[in-house]
């Protein structure tokens, strides 16, 4: 992490320093100054949440005043905003959102001109440049700004494109939960045009109950939906639509990894599946166990789908994802993205005749407990000599039957503490012996 930009750009409380107009137009005019080059320009969008509006005037004033052309997508998931960068020839994408944080939390986040997410040099430069006063160039140097109108219908039509022209959904009823987020309109709408029966819930935003009990964070209102109603499946988008979880049709969650697995398996049978698959080191190990078996070589990499992204690119491969629902289909798009994931798995679904359950069926999740221990601030705990004992002598009791990962978010004040393992008393246990430690020690 930065100095501001943490896993996945720049976020916190509305109000408190980065999240104030003042830094916003600051970070506008060092992004512009560093990644648009002279009559160039950026495509901004937001999800609903109240601030983002505030936002949004700031980014343009930055941006403008630094001789950049703006163009305002309007509320539009994050992915559709990656993918407009590059169609209307963009050299920066900017989104609006604190993703699954409640409206209290706002953030800021970038894309390049292909549509992938910003390296860490490119972050840096635009650190070492934010903290000077923004510039103003004379008037016939500003940039000018326009609001795009066919944002939309133009992400829509990509998502449908993403599958097979054959593909029908008829006789499915699925359940969409947008989270009162960026995806409230667009996804139903995706979802029922390919035929499927839609029941919507979380798609009523009203600026403040963005991720408010609904979501992929909080999938409990879907999964009571889904079992009530009958349904096929249930899909939660988070509140900026880069991530989703599933429900089956006994109301069983249905996360990341196993959609990873399900993924990759589809691609295989199609002989459609290149390099390694890619998960992060908070992947559960039942995933890298069920690639092994199936001869698919599996890596792991750093925690942000930006760092599953850049390791794809690297080494090839086309599927990868986190856990929390992060999945990246390189071969249908740049970055993660909600929809075109769940369109990737329903094609699964279509294409085999099977159902979601017995999709990811081979694959055996072991046991894992997670626990946030909450921060005054964000700390480092790599040279933390009693934290690192207590990691060391977990690690060893558990030997080769288990993992132990400690990870500050860079996402919010809390250190992660995770345990895996084959017995679930074993995990939790050590689990919150581990965050008493890190509680203690920090």
């Amino acid at each position: 992490m930065g100095k501001y930009f943490g896993t996945d750009g720049v976020r916190g409380p509305v109000g408190e320093r980065p999240m104030t107009v003042n830094f916003a137009v600051r970070l506008a005019s060092a992004a512009g100054r560093v990644m648009v080059p002279e009559g160039g320009s950026v495509v901004v969008g937001k999800d609903p949440r109240i601030s983002g509006y505030m936002f949004e005037s700031a980014l343009e004033a930055g941006f403008v005043a630094a001789g950049v052309n703006v163009k305002l997508l309007q509320v539009m998931p994050t992915p559709g905003i990656a993918y407009l960068t590059r169609v209307l020839g963009a050299d920066l994408g900017v989104v609006i959102s604190a993703s699954h944080n409640l409206y209290m939390d706002n953030g800021i986040k970038f894309f390049d001109r292909k549509g992938s997410k910003l390296s860490d040099e490119d972050q840096s430069r635009i650190e070492e440049l934010v903290d000077e006063q923004p510039i103003t160039r004379e008037s016939k140097k500003l940039g000018r700004a326009e609001r795009r109108y066919d944002a939309v219908d133009r992400y829509m039509t990509f998502c449908k494109q993403s599958v097979s022209e054959s593909m029908s959904l008829s006789g499915m009823r699925i359940v969409i939960d947008g989270s009162n987020g960026a995806t409230y309109k667009i996804a139903p709408k995706v979802f029922s045009d390919l035929g499927a029966d839609i029941v919507t819930i979380g798609c009523s935003p009203n600026g403040t109950n963005i991720n408010d009990g609904f979501g992929s964070t909080s999938p409990q209102a879907l999964q009571s939906t889904v079992t009530a109603l009958g349904a096929d499946l249930g899909i939660a988008f988070d509140g900026d639509g880069d991530r989703l979880s599933l429900v089956d049709s006994k109301g069983q969650l249905i996360d990341g990894d196993q959609i990873v697995y399900a993924l990759a398996m589809a691609r295989k049978q199609k002989g459609e599946l290149k390099g390694p698959v890619v998960g992060t080191i908070m992947s559960n190990l039942g995933l890298e166990q069920a690639m092994q078996r199936e001869g698919i070589e599996f890596l792991r990499a750093n925690v942000g789908d930006r760092h599953v992204l850049s390791t794809l690119a690297e080494k090839g491969g086309v599927i990868g994802g986190e856990t929390s629902g992060h999945i990246i289909t390189l071969d249908k798009t740049s970055t993660g993205d909600g929809i075109i994931a769940a369109l990737q798995m329903l094609e699964a679904i279509v294409d085999s005749g099977k159902t979601v359950e017995q999709l990811v069926s081979g694959m055996a999740r072991l046991p894992q407990k997670m626990i946030n221990v909450r921060m005054e601030s964000r700390v480092d705990i790599s040279d933390n000599k009693i934290i690192n004992k207590a990691v060391l002598a977990t690690e060893a009791e558990l030997g080769d039957r288990g993992r132990v990962v400690l990870r500050p978010s860079g996402t919010e004040p809390v250190v992660r503490v995770m345990v895996e393992g084959n017995s679930e008393s074993e995990v939790l246990q050590h689990a919150e012996a581990l965050a008493e430690v890190v509680a203690k020690a920090t």
